[in-house]
C-alpha cells in the first residue's frame, strides 16, 4: 500500500485547509483517512460514518459515530472487530508521529 490509496498527501491535508477552533483540526491524516476506510467497509450506512479528532489532555482521540444500527457491526462480538480496527489505526498514526485513541461514540 502506498500513501496515496489512504489519502495521506500532505496537499491535501494542508494546515489552512482545516479550523483549528472547531477542535476537529486533521493533526493524524494517515490514521483518520485509515479509520474512515475500515469503519465505512464494515457499516451498512457509509454515508453517515462521521470521524471526528479531539485533542484531551495532550493527546488525540479519534471519535466515530455511525448510524444506529451500525454500531453493532463496528463492535463485533466481544469487541474484536474495534479493537482489530484499533490496532490498524495506531499503527497508521506512528506514520503520522503521534499516538492516537479510538472511540466508537452512541
Amino acid at each position: 500500500m502506498s500513501d496515496d490509496d489512504f489519502g495521506a498527501d500532505s496537499d491535501v491535508y494542508a494546515d489552512d485547509d482545516f479550523d483549528d477552533e472547531d477542535g476537529n483540526a486533521i493533526e493524524v491524516p494517515t490514521a483518520r483517512s485509515v479509520l474512515e476506510y475500515l469503519v465505512k467497509s464494515v457499516v451498512e450506512n457509509p454515508d453517515e460514518v462521521v470521524v471526528e479528532a479531539v485533542e484531551r489532555q495532550g493527546s488525540i482521540t479519534l471519535e466515530v459515530t455511525v448510524a444506529e444500527g451500525d454500531m453493532g457491526r463496528v463492535i463485533g462480538r466481544r469487541g474484536r472487530v474495534a479493537n482489530s480496527i484499533r490496532t490498524l489505526v495506531r499503527a497508521a498514526a506512528s506514520k503520522d508521529g503521534r499516538s492516537i485513541d479510538v472511540d466508537f461514540v452512541d
